[in-house]
Formats: structure tokens, sequence, C-alpha cells
């Protein structure tokens, strides 16, 4: 059974969030503040409705957070700078990667472009928008499944974490699906991030796309990765731009202005050799991600371990 440390009133040891020396180490507190277990206790505090929250002083001053000798305390925090300290150094590399992947889609898009033909982009790949949201059908014949919103759609990724479901005919499912390799573009936004978009890459099947993304899929002549390195490149974002809708807050593009985009579309042999450096380098950019991740999980759980006790800092 987890040995699970006494607990100390907040209110002992700090008064306005100014923590006492003798008793408590900033960062550790700080730790300590931001780990599950003194969430929950916040998230259970929070007062208010309507979107008009707030977390009494009172309440403040009485959560419980782990009693740990001040000797402790320093040592947990410096474990969870060791780690933080990894994860620095990774992210200056994959900050590094992020250049050298921007600098390598540049110089794709660089070479004797004036040599390769253009087309309408409708004339190479097919574009459709997705499920309108809103009056969803219900009884037989009907499934729910997971869509992409324009907030999951992101400037060179495709950001999963939260997910939200549309229900819709089976009979619509394949018009509204999305397979591996389909070009995700966005239809509004800021004027400057008009067709900001991802390839994606089929991570979870079934999936769906709402209608403010538009589905780019491409033809035998055309590599969606290439493609999204158009889209993204200058000349991409000049066209979104000068097509573009503006309102007073937003800036919109439509199906038909997609699909009269001019691409270059070189042999399909010359864009997988173009793509080779950029797929290396954005493979590697992808793994120090994922290492970056897997430390964070670690640090957090390491240090919920040693604020609980059921792992004492090593006196080694």
């Amino acid at each position: 059974m987890d040995q699970i440390r006494p607990r100390l009133i907040l209110s002992d040891l700090m008064y306005r969030l100014v923590p006492k020396a003798d008793r408590v180490v900033p960062e550790f507190l700080a730790l300590a503040l931001a780990s599950p277990r003194v969430r929950q206790q916040i998230v259970g505090a929070i007062r208010g409705s309507s979107g008009q929250f707030q977390l009494p002083k009172s309440e403040i001053r009485g959560l419980k957070v782990p009693d740990v000798s001040v000797e402790e305390q320093h040592q947990i925090v410096v474990a969870h700078e060791v780690i933080e300290r990894r994860i620095a150094v990774l992210a200056q590399v994959k900050a590094k990667c992020e250049v050298a992947e921007a600098a390598l889609s540049a110089r794709a898009l660089s070479g004797d472009t004036d040599e390769w033909p253009t087309h309408r982009l409708e004339s190479v790949a097919t574009v459709a928008a997705g499920v309108t949201l809103g009056s969803e059908p219900v009884g037989d014949g009907v499934v729910e499944l997971p869509y992409l919103r324009v907030a999951n759609v992101l400037d060179g990724r495709i950001d999963t974490t939260e997910l939200k479901t549309v229900r819709i005919l089976r009979s619509q499912y394949e018009r509204y699906a999305l397979r591996a390799g389909d070009l995700l573009l966005t239809e509004g936004g800021d004027l400057d991030k008009l067709g900001r978009g991802a390839v994606w890459d089929g991570r979870l099947d079934p999936c769906l796309h709402q209608n403010h993304v538009f589905r780019v899929r491409c033809g035998d002549e055309l590599s969606p990765d290439f493609l999204a390195l158009h889209t993204s490149s200058p000349a991409g974002r000049a066209y979104f731009q000068s097509v573009g809708k503006q309102t007073t807050n937003l800036a919109s593009i439509n199906s038909t202005q997609v699909k009269a985009m001019p691409v270059p579309v070189p042999p399909l042999a010359e864009q997988e050799r173009l793509l080779g450096p950029v797929r290396a380098i954005r493979a590697r950019n992808e793994a120090l991600g994922r290492q970056i991740e897997k430390l964070r999980v670690v640090q957090l759980g390491l240090v919920d371990d040693l604020l609980s006790g059921r792992v004492r800092v090593s006196q080694g």
C-alpha cells in the first residue's frame, strides 16, 4: 500500500502566497501547487458560474500540501530540475531542427520552378468540405464519429489531443471520411493564416472533418507532402491572402478559390527527390518531440511519487 505523506494546511506555510522561508522552499511550493493532488483541491474550491470563476482566499489558505522537511524539499526540486535541464537541451535541438526544416522546405521550391508545369489544384486533386454542424440526424442508420475542426488543424501538424464527435448518416461516411495522405486546409482565421494546414497521417480511423476544414485529396500526379510545401510557402500564402474575403475580425476562403489555386507540378520522381531531405529532418524533429513528451510524463510521475512519499530521494 502506498505511503502517503501527512499534509500541512497552506495557511501554516504562507501568507498571500509568500512562502515562509523556514518551512517551505518557493520552488517546492510551485511543484506542489501544480501537482495533480493539489490541483484537484483547487478545482474543488473554485466558486462561481456563467464563466465567472474565482478561488477565494479562504480556500487558498485551506489547501493541503505535502509535509516535507526543507532538506527533502530541496532534493525534490533538484530531481525535477535534472529532468527539466534534459528537456531544455532536447528543446534547443528541436528548435534548430524546425529552422532547418523551414530552410529545406524553402529550398525544395526554389529550384528551376519556371520549368515546372502549373495546374489549377482541381485538375490534380479533389477538394471537399466536411460535415456541417448543428442539425445532427437521429435514429437508425446513424453513426457517431470523431471529427477534426479548425482548432485541430495547425500550421504543419494535426493536434488530436481534444476531439469532438458528430452524428452522421452511415450513407454519408465516404463523403466526409479522411484517409491517410489527405491535406487539410482551414477555411478561415487571421488573414496571414488562411489555408494553414497539414497532411493527415491516419492516426485515427475512422475520422471525419467539419465544413470549415477543406479536405484535399491528391491524384497520381501530385504528392500531398509536396502540395503541403507549396500551400505553406510564401507563394501559397500570398495566393490565399489575395483571394481571401476580409471581414472585421476574420478572413475566409471558399472551395472555389481553393480549387483555382495554381500549383506547380514537377514530375513525381522530382517531387520525391526534393522531399527527401525535408522528410528526414521532419522525422528527426518528430522523434525529438516524442522524447520531450515522454520525459514530461516521467517528470510528472516522479514528482508526484516524491510528493506523495511513494518514492524517496536517494541520499547516495
